[in-house]
């Protein structure tokens, strides 16, 4: 079986080069680009996110990118969100009283964590389901964390037509979600590129899913 292509979202964000490489020593054939062409007809889009909601949310809309994530999800095309680019799937964002519109693929606000020590920043275990195909062999490991903002709550009401989100949790100072695995749509608050072995293996779960 061929390797799938991967594109990984090049929008301005800071860690997609490492993103790519994390890709390509899990299997994939990786392509950085904001092509409209490329990015939807991939096998897998990868959307990376560091830094601001609200600065993300921009450099998102500036290449379209919230169409393109759009597109392929309601065409059940494989779309995975890292560290922002989990946060932005959620309805909004709110930083220091402001409140940004997200890609609103989720109900709820991203809101700020509320811990003795911010940003969350090392290593962390979660709270994985046993029916998680995306920690399948990864129920003891630790994952690599930085971020100050985090969603608390999952509200979306389940469908009884379509599988249930699998959510996985984590605790800093209060528990957040960690990743998400909502039929096309998979995201994790953590990043798999700093991860390791284990992000290495939670990417090649995901590229199996495909």
């Amino acid at each position: 079986m061929s390797a799938p292509d991967v594109v990984v979202l090049d929008y301005g964000s800071g860690n997609v080069h490492s993103a790519a490489k994390a890709l390509e020593a899990a299997g994939a054939r990786v392509e950085l680009t904001a092509d409209r062409d490329r990015v939807l007809a991939a096998d897998g889009l990868l959307v990376p996110g560091v830094g601001a909601f609200s600065a993300v949310m921009d450099a998102l809309r500036a290449v379209r990118g919230d169409e393109l994530i759009d597109r392929r999800l309601a065409g059940g095309r494989p779309v995975l969100g890292i560290c922002v680019g989990q946060q932005v799937m959620f309805e909004s964002g709110e930083e220091r009283g402001v409140v940004t519109a997200g890609l609103g693929q989720w109900p709820g606000t991203v809101t700020a964590l509320r811990a003795p020590t911010v940003p969350h920043m090392g290593w962390n275990t979660v709270e994985a389901d046993d029916d998680s195909r995306l920690f399948a062999g990864l129920h003891d490991e630790r994952f690599y964390f930085v971020h100050s903002y985090a969603a608390h709550e999952w509200t979306l009401d389940p469908h009884p037509a379509i599988p249930a989100p699998i959510v996985t949790w984590a605790e800093h100072g209060e528990r957040f979600i960690a990743a998400v695995e909502n039929g096309p749509l998979t995201s994790t608050q953590f990043h798999p590129e700093k991860s390791g072995a284990a992000g290495l293996r939670l990417l090649s779960n995901w590229l199996g899913t495909f």
